[in-house]
C-alpha cells in the first residue's frame, strides 16, 4: 500500500472522526435533555459517516495484513506440502508446458491440442468431467479468493489433497487428585483425543467469454477466469463462513449452536455497556488474539456508542503509518458483508479468536470444464470450475456473538 494513500487516510480519519464525534455529541446532549435538534445535525452526521466510510477500504486492508501475518506462514507451508512443492519436483519447461497446456485447452478445446498437450494435462477424476488446473494456477487463485475474503484472514486454513481433514478434539482430560504419602493412589479419567472430521464440500464458478477474445492471442485468458473465478467463489464461500448450515456447505460461525451469546442491553439497539460485556465474555486466553466481525451497517452504530465513562468506543486509527487501524474497545475489526444487521433478536456481532475457534479446509485440486455448446448461439465458450472447501467451528468457547435484545 502507498505511503501517500496511508497518509491520507490517516488525516482523513482522524479529521472526519473528530467531527463526528462533536455532531454526535451535540445530537446525544439534544436527546437527554428531551429536547429537539435541528434535522439537518442528521444530514450532516450522514456527510461524515460518508467519509468515514471513504477511508474504511484502507483501514480493512490494514487489518487484514495485520491479522494475516501470522496466519500466512502457516498457510504458505501447508499449501506447499500439499502441493508437493510443484517448483521443486518439476523443472521450469515443465511447469510451463502444463499452464501452456492448460491455456489451449481453455481456448481451443482437446480435440484440438498436439499429442503434447494432451499428455501435459490431468484428466479430473470426477463424474462430470473435465480437467485439473495445474497446481500453480490454483496456488495463484486461491491467493486471490484470500484477499477478497475477510473470513480467510481471521480464521485457521489448512489445504488438503482430500475431499476432507479428521483433526484431533480433546474429549476428556486428566483429573489430578490429592493422596496421602503412603495413600492408594486410584484411577483418574484420563487425557482422550477423539477426531473430529471437517469436510470440505464442492461448489462451482461459471464465466462465459467470447469467441472473438480466444481467438485474440494478446487476450490474457487465464488472468481473466482467475479473477473471475476467484470473486465468485469467495462472495460464495464468505456468505458460507457466516451462515452456512453444514448441509452441502461448511458450517458458519453465527449458525453454530455451540456458540454463547451475549445480549446488547437494549431490546433493538447496540450500547456500549453491551459491546464490553461481549469483550469481557471470553477467556484473557482468547481475548489476546480477538477480532470483531460485522457489516458496514454496524460499524455506522458503532461509531456513535460510548462507554459508562463517556468514552467514545470506535477509536480512529491515528497511527495508520504505524500499522495501527481502527479498533473498537481496543480490538481491531473487520467488515464480513453476510453479517445481519442491527434489529431487534438479530446477531450482528461476532467476537473472538477465530484462528481456534474456526477452521478453514481447502481442497487443492481444481477442475475446469470447457463447454463450447450451451452458449455457442451467442458466440461464447462457457468455463465452469469446480473445487471444494469446508469450514467448521472447532472451538466454540474462542468465539461469542451478540445478540440485540434487552
Amino acid at each position: 500500500m502507498e505511503n501517500k494513500e496511508i497518509k491520507s487516510a490517516v488525516d482523513g480519519i482522524g479529521h472526519a472522526f473528530e467531527e463526528f464525534k462533536k455532531a454526535n455529541d451535540e445530537r446525544l446532549d439534544a436527546l437527554e435533555k428531551g429536547d429537539s435538534y435541528d434535522g439537518l445535525l442528521d444530514d450532516k452526521l450522514a456527510k461524515i459517516e460518508s467519509k468515514l466510510d471513504a477511508f474504511e477500504d484502507v483501514n480493512q486492508k490494514l487489518t487484514q495484513a495485520n491479522l494475516n501475518q501470522e496466519n500466512l506462514k502457516e498457510q504458505v507451508v501447508n499449501l506447499e506440502t500439499v502441493l508437493k512443492r510443484p517448483n521443486a519436483g518439476l523443472d521450469t519447461k515443465q511447469i510451463d508446458d502444463s499452464l501452456f497446456a492448460f491455456d489451449a485447452y481453455c481456448r481451443k478445446g482437446f480435440d484440438a491440442l498436439t499429442e503434447a498437450e494432451k499428455k501435459a494435462l490431468t484428466v479430473s477424476n470426477d463424474s462430470t468431467g473435465g480437467y485439473l488446473a495445474p497446481p500453480e494456477y490454483v496456488r495463484e487463485l486461491i491467493k486471490d479468493v484470500t484477499e477478497i475474503s475477510p473470513i480467510r484472514s481471521i480464521a485457521r486454513v489448512r489445504s488438503t489433497g482430500q475431499r476432507s481433514i479428521q483433526i484431533p478434539k480433546r474429549t476428556g482430560t486428566f483429573a489430578a487428585q490429592w493422596v496421602a504419602e503412603s495413600g492408594t493412589r486410584s484411577e483418574t479419567t484420563g487425557y482422550q483425543v477423539g477426531l473430529e472430521e471437517i469436510p470440505a464440500h464442492e461448489y462451482y464458478a461459471m464465466v462465459d467469454i467470447s469467441e472473438q477474445d480466444l481467438e485474440d492471442s494478446v487476450f490474457n485468458l487465464e488472468a481473466e477466469m482467475q479473477s473471475e473465478f476467484s470473486e465468485q467463489f469467495a462472495k460464495a464461500e464468505g456468505t458460507a463462513f457466516v451462515s452456512g448450515n453444514a448441509v452441502g456447505k461448511p458450517e458458519g460461525f453465527m449458525t453454530n449452536s455451540s456458540v454463547s451469546e451475549v445480549v446488547s442491553g437494549a431490546g433493538a439497539a447496540l450500547t456500549g455497556d453491551g459491546l464490553i460485556a461481549l469483550v469481557h465474555s471470553i477467556k484473557s486466553e482468547y481475548s489476546r488474539n480477538a477480532t470483531f466481525v460485522f457489516n458496514r451497517s454496524t460499524l455506522a452504530e458503532i461509531r456513535k456508542l460510548k462507554d459508562t465513562a463517556g468514552q467514545y468506543v470506535f477509536q480512529a486509527g491515528m497511527m495508520l503509518t504505524s500499522g495501527v487501524p481502527n479498533s473498537v474497545l481496543g480490538f481491531p475489526y473487520i467488515q464480513a458483508t453476510d453479517m445481519p444487521s442491527v434489529g431487534a433478536g438479530n446477531f450482528p456481532i461476532a467476537f473472538g479468536d477465530f484462528s481456534r475457534g474456526y477452521m478453514i479446509v481447502d481442497r487443492i485440486a481444481m477442475a475446469v470444464l470447457r463447454d463450447p455448446f450451451t452458449q455457442a448461439t451467442s458466440g461464447n465458450v462457457r468455463y465452469i470450475a469446480r473445487r471444494r472447501v469446508g469450514g467448521q467451528v472447532i472451538l466454540p468457547e474462542a468465539i461469542v456473538k451478540q445478540k440485540v435484545s434487552a
